[in-house]
């Protein structure tokens, strides 16, 4: 990715406090707009386990859903060979809940799940009803879902009180549909779950050509005028106590129309960096210090 970063001139970067916005989150966005659809999510976990012979693994969960199947991946150590795959539909109730145990790099990995009452939006990823535990050596290595199913379960199951240090370093989510995508994004394990709204419309308010909103939280960070000529940019937002760069590229929706994805992304970082993007060897990097970055990939639907 420090490709996609380096053609943005690190002069550029505007700080922005998003509760200072004078825009309205309106500005851009046509009423009759229908908001795209979200196809899969990719989430990255980190966990450093205690007992276990590897201290720090990476788990990948991918909820993915179009018309014909839905379904969860998970991967261990970007392996593909100890990828385990759930059928997530809610037809085939008598797969919607189990376990399931392996070996990995001399560890056993216990996989609990439970969707069977699982509820979604518009989305692959349940927003409630479910639980999925992952046990390394018996040892908690990732918890998501609803805390009173996971507490049951841990009393049921006897794991114990050994529990892995979790940090989502990742989140990747595909759109499908016009140019309007929602979501939501915690850019830290303190901070809160913020609503983001992404859009793009034709002439508006007098402005010729295509213009870009993004909004945080129904506040408004960027308005991009002149789409077609800025189809490449970046922006600083402060948020949750974080510098947070947006970073926005959406040269294939006019010029490679066919099969372009626009890429939006978003990506922590500390207030000591000065520049967008860091040459990895020139960086000491703290083991322990987790950044975080959200990537949009949109796909514009031709009529």
């Amino acid at each position: 990715m420090r490709d996609f970063a380096s053609c943005f001139s690190e002069y550029a970067v505007e700080i922005s406090d998003t509760s200072c916005s004078n825009y309205s989150n309106n500005s851009c966005i046509s009423p009759n707009s229908i908001p795209s659809i979200q196809n899969t999510v990719t989430c990255l976990y980190r966990t450093n386990l205690i007992s276990s012979q590897k201290k720090q693994i990476l788990i990948k969960l991918t909820w993915s859903k179009n018309t014909l199947s839905q379904g969860l991946n998970i991967t261990f150590d970007e392996d593909p060979t100890t990828t385990f795959k759930l059928n997530t539909n809610s037809r085939l109730f008598r797969k919607l809940k189990g376990t399931k145990s392996f070996d990995f790099h001399n560890s056993k990995v216990d996989i609990f799940y439970d969707l069977y009452s699982a509820q979604y939006e518009s989305g692959p990823e349940p927003v409630n009803g479910y639980y999925i535990l992952i046990a390394i050596d018996s040892e908690l290595g990732l918890i998501l879902g609803d805390m009173y199913s996971q507490e049951a379960l841990l009393k049921k199951l006897k794991i114990g009180t050994r529990v892995g240090k979790l940090s989502l370093i990742s989140r990747q989510e595909h759109f499908s549909g016009n140019t309007l995508y929602s979501t939501k994004a915690r850019f830290c394990d303190s901070g809160s779950a913020h609503d983001i709204l992404i859009s793009c419309s034709g002439e508006n308010e007098g402005v010729k050509g295509p213009v870009l909103s993004v909004s945080i939280d129904k506040k408004m960070v960027i308005r991009v005028k002149r789409l077609q000529w800025n189809f490449r940019g970046n922006q600083t937002i402060f948020l949750d106590g974080l510098l947070v760069d947006l970073m926005w590229d959406v040269h294939d929706w006019f010029y490679n129309p066919g099969s372009g994805y626009a890429v939006f992304m978003f990506r922590t970082r500390s207030g000591m960096d000065s520049r967008l993007w860091l040459e990895e060897k020139l960086v000491k990097k703290d083991e322990d210090k987790v950044d975080f970055s959200f990537m949009i990939y949109a796909c514009k639907n031709l009529l």
